[in-house]
């Protein structure tokens, strides 16, 4: 029987090059590839990046001592165009992205597969904490065990197709254990310290990233106003604030303000109390359902309304175009356009949509 030939992302980091130990064990036949995802200016390629040119060594050092190939692929405009573009433009429409959904389903797992096909892998492999089963006629993304570490959140829109050919390892294990496997194998990355920001984010200061990126002349400058329409101040940039930001705001009131809500056709800033940020029902477009198509009716399910929220259970019902109501049983705050909102039913992912702006909350 042929071996299952396997094209394994990898980042430099301890999670992927597990991964290519436990896929080498089991028999799989890997080749290891990084993406180069940084343009040549790019200002955050410092050596701690996973996309940056110390990734790259990591990856390759991992791959030659656990024996199997490594390549390089030049992704960078397609990451500029897919991911970077969309980051900024989403935050000149008012919206907060999350680039991290876009790159799984547009590069790891879309564009990366012409380069699997090209060497003769069946499947792509990630270090993801999920889980994909692959059963008769589909496959099944769960979450993993571990609430704190579970990234089923960011597979939420790959399609049927993509969850097919994927392969995460790493699903039934723990981060101890995995950088214990690492430290037994020797291998050079098993302490390295895990990246918790935006990979192409230094600092993790996005708006220093906007400015260099947009230049100040894109910025949409504007007027604050609170929710009863009374003027407070002039803003620099519509793209310097997501809804439930404090920081950045004018002084002078008795109670804290928070921005709750962005208005890019007028580019005003609404501020409100933290009562205003308060939300029982929102909509969501783009739905993607990886459970078979739950389109037609109405469903109970449990939403996560960012990456860290710990969900809550809501009532879904589909509307046309590809879009849903969701109405929560208890109000939640500071649901974000723009951000991912992901459909489970225990561990079991549905699906999940993006979400849309609600009505303005101060009159025109």
């Amino acid at each position: 029987m042929q071996k299952q030939r396997v094209l394994l992302g990898m980042s430099g980091g301890v999670d992927s090059s597990v991964a290519g130990y436990l896929l080498r064990e089991q028999g799989c036949d890997v080749v290891g590839v990084t993406m180069k995802v940084w343009p040549q200016d790019c200002i955050s390629r410092a050596e701690d990046k996973c996309c940056g040119p110390q990734a790259v060594a990591d990856a390759r050092g991992v791959a030659h001592a656990l024996g199997f190939p490594h390549y390089v692929v030049d992704e960078a405009d397609q990451f500029e165009r897919t991911v970077i573009n969309y980051f900024a433009s989403e935050y000149q429409a008012g919206r907060t992205p999350n680039p991290c959904v876009m790159c799984n389903e547009k590069l790891k797992f879309g564009n990366l597969w012409n380069k699997a096909e090209a060497l003769g892998c069946d499947y792509i492999a990630t270090g993801h904490y999920a889980i994909i089963e692959h059963r008769d006629d589909r496959a099944v993304l769960r979450k993993v065990v571990d609430p704190r570490k579970d990234q089923s959140y960011f597979l939420f829109s790959l399609r049927q197709e993509q969850l097919r050919r994927a392969l995460t390892p790493l699903g039934s294990m723990s981060k101890p254990e995995i950088r214990e496997i690492a430290r037994s194998l020797g291998l050079k990355v098993a302490d390295k310290i895990d990246s918790q920001e935006i990979c192409f984010v230094p600092g993790n200061d996005y708006k220093a990233f906007l400015r260099s990126h947009l230049g100040e002349s894109e910025f949409h400058r504007g007027e604050i106003y609170d929710v009863d329409g009374n003027f407070l101040g002039e803003h620099e940039g519509i793209e310097l604030f997501t809804i439930g930001q404090r920081k950045g705001l004018p002084g002078g009131s008795p109670r804290p303000r928070y921005v709750v809500d962005l208005d890019s056709e007028t580019n005003r800033v609404i501020v409100g109390d933290v009562e205003d940020l308060i939300t029982e029902e929102f909509e969501v477009d783009r739905v993607n359902w990886i459970a078979p198509d739950m389109s037609n009716e109405s469903i109970d399910l449990t939403v996560k309304i960012r990456y860290n929220h710990p969900g809550t259970p809501a009532t879904l019902t589909p509307l046309e175009d590809g879009r849903a109501r969701l109405r929560l049983h208890e109000p939640q705050k500071a649901i974000t356009p723009g951000q991912a909102a992901v459909f489970y039913q225990n561990d079991l992912v549905l699906g999940g949509g993006w979400i849309c702006r609600q009505t303005a909350l101060m009159p025109a």
